[in-house]
């Protein structure tokens, strides 16, 4: 059985589901464009130049999670999936999981994003395992606040490594490991599996894997 990666936001899905979320929520007044917008930008500048502080990000993004009842924020996800998510799910990328899930391999989508976002997108792909940023809660209601280590950069490796211990299996112990990946913030974990594969790169993981003999797929 291979251990098959898979990240998220421009990889499986042709967008950014942090990104897209900040916008339903401004799109449905939720939040106030002339604030939230700028921010939101801004901060996916800073990703895409490798300069994003993790924590200053997730006070901004996890910070609305608290201001409404989870009954709320389940009924604006619901809206979210139909109008922002499902437009951004490739055939190409349901074939590549599909792929992997048919071949027996044990499959997970590990991603910077919190698990509120992402959880239902990972059901929708049908994918049973999902690595995440964990937003912190108590008594059912969002904090605002982090629980654990982001899963981001070497973060990433971090909380792989806590899901496999607690599977009992090490990385190590998968003859083949894979990990499908749009981002040169994800290096630390290309870096560490056996079957590192460039998914519609940024330029800077697209001259890395160039020059590491890494296989570069298009999934749009």
């Amino acid at each position: 059985m291979d251990l098959v990666l898979f990240d998220l936001d421009n990889t499986l899905l042709a967008g950014d589901s942090d990104y897209e979320w900040a916008q339903f929520l401004i799109d449905r007044g939720v939040l106030d464009r002339a604030t939230y917008e700028a921010e939101n930008d801004r901060f996916f500048a800073q990703y895409e130049a490798g300069t994003l502080d993790i924590f200053e990000f997730l006070d901004f993004q996890l910070a609305p999670l608290a201001r409404y009842p989870r009954a709320q924020l389940d009924a604006w996800h619901v809206e979210f999936m139909d109008a922002k998510v499902r437009p951004m799910i490739a055939a190409r990328s349901r074939g590549l999981v599909e792929g992997h899930r048919a071949a027996g391999d044990l499959c997970a989508i590990i991603t910077a994003t919190n698990s509120f976002v992402t959880g239902p997108i990972a059901r929708e792909f049908g994918v049973p395992h999902l690595i995440a940023t964990e937003p912190e809660a108590r008594d059912g209601a969002f904090t605002g606040k982090v629980a654990g280590i982001p899963c981001f950069r070497a973060g990433k490796v971090a909380c792989l490594e806590q899901w496999l211990a607690a599977t009992g299996t090490p990385l190590e112990g998968f003859a083949t490991s894979w990990f499908y990946s749009d981002s040169h913030n994800d290096l630390p974990l290309l870096e560490r599996v056996t079957r590192p594969v460039a998914v519609d790169p940024d330029d800077t993981l697209r001259d890395i894997a160039g020059s590491r003999g890494w296989p570069v797929i298009s999934l749009r």
